[in-house]
């Protein structure tokens, strides 16, 4: 069955009134609640004097004014709330991304704009869709790791590494992927049998079947799961036993995730990788709804979580 397709003239991106009313019926589907002591229902009064802003509501328990906006990421923003609506859509619906140059260039803002709003997005992507351990009695979950970064012959020579071989100063991922569920990307200083047993032993079920390539980092917490088979990539085995053995999904996951970087992003920043990672997580594990839906779930997602440039002590 096909998907529904997203009309971009719908005026939730284009009408600021209307993207207010969208986001209410996302965060509120029960009416408005006071985001600071909980309230609903009767207790809450819309204000509609003439020196009022649109879409002010007042709490009688607190008597506190709020809006759809408060105690999310969009909190204070002085960005358009349609804006806000149209940069969610276009993150929802980019596989490979969106960069901030290019939503900058399409919303009429400056750069620093599209940045501050795609990153507060990317923190809205956070552990939607589940925070318990991946797999379970049975199911198999892969692990892999990559590493993101240009090549050193490349590099500045003021950026090169100073000591040869290895992955020189790129940046280490490991993801783990549930075959029919979540994705669950780590941004790590380095690989080592340490810091992937202790991703194992947190984010996946260990009565799991886990599968790994033939990296040693994964020899000693294997034992601890379920059962642990690998495949030999510099032996070109890519899979066996019928098909059930192998790390193509973490593969596929990693191909998405570097087209990204290379052809959308083209550099990333060790402080903010995190964020793109939850990103391509956030899309892969909602590949099976439609962008419209997935765009809807991405602001819901933004309800109880603020970004702030220095976090309150």
């Amino acid at each position: 069955m096909a998907k529904p397709k997203v009309d971009l003239r719908n005026p939730i991106f284009h009408d600021d009134a209307a993207a207010r009313e969208h986001l209410e019926s996302l965060l509120w589907p029960q009416g408005p609640v006071c985001p600071r002591c909980g309230v609903m229902g009767d207790r809450i009064t819309k204000l509609a004097g003439t020196s009022t802003r649109p879409g002010v509501y007042k709490c009688k328990d607190c008597r506190k004014p709020f809006s759809v906006t408060v105690g999310t990421v969009m909190e204070r923003s002085h960005i358009a709330l349609s804006k806000w609506v149209f940069a969610a859509q276009l993150m929802a619906s980019s596989k490979k991304g969106f960069s901030a140059h290019e939503l900058h260039r399409l919303l009429g803002t400056n750069y620093e704009t599209a940045w501050f709003l795609f990153h507060r997005l990317r923190e809205a992507a956070t552990d939607i869709g589940g925070s318990g351990p991946l797999g379970g009695p049975g199911k198999p979950v892969e692990a892999d790791e990559t590493y993101i970064g240009g090549k050193v012959k490349n590099m500045h020579a003021s950026k090169k590494p100073k000591h040869t071989g290895g992955i020189g100063n790129k940046m280490s991922v490991v993801s783990l992927v549930d075959r029919d569920g979540r994705t669950k990307s780590f941004h790590v200083a380095n690989v080592t049998a340490a810091n992937v047993r202790d991703i194992l032993t947190k984010h996946a079920d260990r009565a799991s079947h886990l599968m790994t390539d033939q990296s040693p980092v994964y020899v000693n917490v294997g034992r601890e799961f379920r059962s642990h088979w690998s495949v030999n990539h510099n032996a070109e085995q890519y899979v066996k036993h019928g098909g059930y053995v192998h790390v193509n999904s973490a593969e596929s996951h990693f191909a998405l995730l570097k087209r990204g970087v290379y052809g959308t992003f083209h550099n990333i920043s060790e402080a903010h990788l995190h964020r793109y990672l939850a990103e391509f997580d956030f899309r892969a594990n909602t590949r099976d709804i439609s962008d419209a839906e997935r765009a809807a779930l991405l602001l819901a997602g933004a309800q109880s979580k603020r970004l702030l440039y220095r976090q309150p002590d």
